[in-house]
């Protein structure tokens, strides 16, 4: 190899000759002296880098996909050829590309099903009664995305209100945190179950003052009615085609609001599908680290065979695929939904005295799960947001590390809502990666009322993380929450709901610290901090470009900053810019 190309090489690597060392000027004059021709050069901006070695810049250089140099603006100039793409930001604010470490993007409900995210039950039962006159006798009309707290009747839906919508079809009305659904009395008949039929240890049915069941079933008290009655079948290519087109909506969205990276947290056989069809197809926008899901038959949560299981019995472990889709955690479900107040706590959920929420897993599942996927190379990511749930997690993460260890554990909490002191520390001495909700304390305010303001000091706990020097990366959960990175930011940084209301102040953290949980943080959690996450030489050139300076803002308007321009891999995924 000669000098000139061994040069051009170490560039394009983003090695020592065009990495962090040296300045801005030098990296530029090195990859001019290189031969490097950019294929997009990107001046006249304020780059905010999240590269601690040069955290602001002017402009920089992309060449394959790589960011190749970072520096002033005249010296970007300098590297552009005869056909080198310019983007002048016209002194915009540049970042890396925002990361959900927690995601469920491309789901079929978001097409076909009834979207519920209406504000009354008069006009859910409309739209559920018009789905019912166009579905075949006797099938299920499903409901997706609904939500309890925001509906403006001052009393929570009920299976009569369903019944009176849709008598002679089952209904299931999906909350969109994915652990809840309330059932018409049609749902429950089909099922066989009765006034009588006891809970399940890992869920419930939810019985009016009467003791009648009141249509609401939480965790996996659903797979019982999910499963009854005749089904909507589809034929294999049909089914293909219904995935694909849920993922070329998803990535589009996503990439709108300036994510060029997703953790796909549960996905099943059909969804892995539908990534290496648009990817294929060139249709898939953002990247994916894709989450398998570990256990078999959760309902209409993901129901069906665990292709975890099918993926490790192949010899695959985390990590297989490319820059574009890749194989991560393993997932697993170990108690409820902190929006839906099932979550699993030590202390019970104000005005329920006797309720501590729901565990899905108890201690030797999570042991046996833990062990098994460790063992094979796995990462692991369990769902746990209570404290008594994280506290069972990492029991089962401590004694894998002893038993079996290996460098450089990062098995994840998947949420990990409800924390304290000790917990924290434990979680920072075994390596693991909480995934705490971002997008919550703004969204979701009218429920923390439910779980009370000591609680509230300690849940979604990223200035307790990062002071503990845990990399705490950003998820939405989307459905759950909104994806929008800008509004999770300013709910990081406020800690305020939509209607001024403070939650829980003391996790307050600054617009820098918001930035770097967006971006280097979340490419952490799946060891990618090397690929991703800041504007780095040799690293993707996944980049955003707002409108302003969350740095300059009134915080409390942090998600009004408007994304003009997404890029993934140097390719423009969505404008607003000319």
């Amino acid at each position: 190899m000669s000098k000139r190309n061994r040069r051009e090489f170490l560039a394009l690597l983003g090695a020592p000759a065009l990495g962090v060392a040296g300045t801005a000027a030098a990296r530029a004059a090195t990859a001019l002296h290189a031969g490097i021709v950019p294929d997009l050069i990107l001046v006249n901006a304020n780059v905010l880098t999240i590269d601690a070695a040069l955290p602001r810049a002017q402009g920089f250089a992309v060449k394959n996909g790589r960011f190749v140099a970072i520096g002033r603006s005249e010296d970007m100039r300098a590297l552009a050829g005869r056909d080198t793409e310019v983007i002048d930001a016209a002194g915009m604010t540049v970042t890396p590309g925002f990361i959900d470490a927690h995601c469920h993007p491309g789901l079929q409900d978001e097409l076909y099903d009834v979207n519920c995210d209406l504000p009354g039950i008069a006009q859910i039962q409309a739209a559920l009664r018009k789905r019912a006159a166009e579905t075949a006798p006797g099938h299920w009309v499903r409901g997706f995305k609904f939500d309890d707290t925001k509906l403006k009747d001052g009393r929570p839906l009920s299976r009569q209100d369903l019944d009176a919508a849709v008598p002679d079809h089952p209904v299931a009305v999906v909350h969109r945190g994915g652990h809840t659904a309330w059932y018409n009395s049609k749902a429950f008949e089909i099922a066989g179950i009765k006034r009588d039929t006891p809970d399940p240890t890992d869920g419930r049915f939810f019985r009016d003052a009467n003791g009648d069941l009141q249509g609401q079933v939480a965790e996996n008290a659903r797979t019982r009615l999910d499963q009854a009655g005749p089904q909507e079948r589809f034929s294999a290519e049909q089914q293909r085609e219904r995935s694909r087109a849920a993922m070329v909506y998803a990535s589009k969205l996503l990439t709108a609001v300036g994510l060029t990276s997703v953790h796909d947290a549960m996905a099943d056989t059909d969804k892995i599908r539908a990534y290496q069809d648009t990817y294929a197809g060139g249709e898939l926008l953002h990247r994916a680290t894709v989450m398998p899901y570990g256990m078999d038959g959760l309902g209409s949560i993901a129901g069906g065979p665990s292709p975890y299981k099918s993926l490790r019995s192949a010899g695959v472990y985390s990590g297989l695929g490319n820059e574009h889709v890749r194989i991560g955690a393993v997932k697993f479900v170990a108690d409820g939904s902190a929006s839906e107040r099932t979550m699993r706590m030590s202390t019970p959920y104000v005005g329920r005295p006797k309720d501590y929420g729901i565990l899905t897993m108890d201690q030797k599942q999570i042991h046996e799960a833990v062990e098994e996927a460790h063992r094979h190379g796995w990462q692991v990511g369990i769902h746990a947001n209570g404290d008594v749930t994280i506290d069972l997690v990492l029991n089962a993460y401590e004694r894998v590390a002893k038993l079996w260890p290996r460098p450089d554990q990062r098995h994840r909490i998947e949420h990990c809502t409800l924390v304290n002191p000790s917990l924290i520390q434990r979680i920072k001495a075994s390596g693991s990666i909480p995934t705490p909700f971002w997008t919550y304390v703004y969204y979701h305010g009218e429920k923390w009322k439910n779980y009370g303001e000591d609680k509230l000091r300690w849940m979604f706990a990223h200035k307790s993380f990062l002071d503990a020097g845990i990399r705490v990366p950003g998820a939405s959960d989307y459905t759950p929450g909104p994806f929008d990175p800008l509004m999770a930011l300013q709910s990081m940084v406020t800690r305020t709901d939509y209607a001024g209301r403070s939650w829980g102040p003391e996790q307050k953290i600054s617009v820098e610290q918001a930035l770097q949980v967006a971006t280097i943080n979340g490419a952490y959690a799946s060891y990618e901090e090397n690929a991703k996450g800041s504007i780095t030489a040799g690293k993707l050139a996944d980049f955003v470009v707002l409108e302003q300076d969350p740095h300059a803002v009134d915080p409390f308007t942090l998600k009004d900053i408007k994304v003009m321009r997404t890029v993934v891999g140097g390719r423009t995924v969505h404008t607003r810019m000319g």
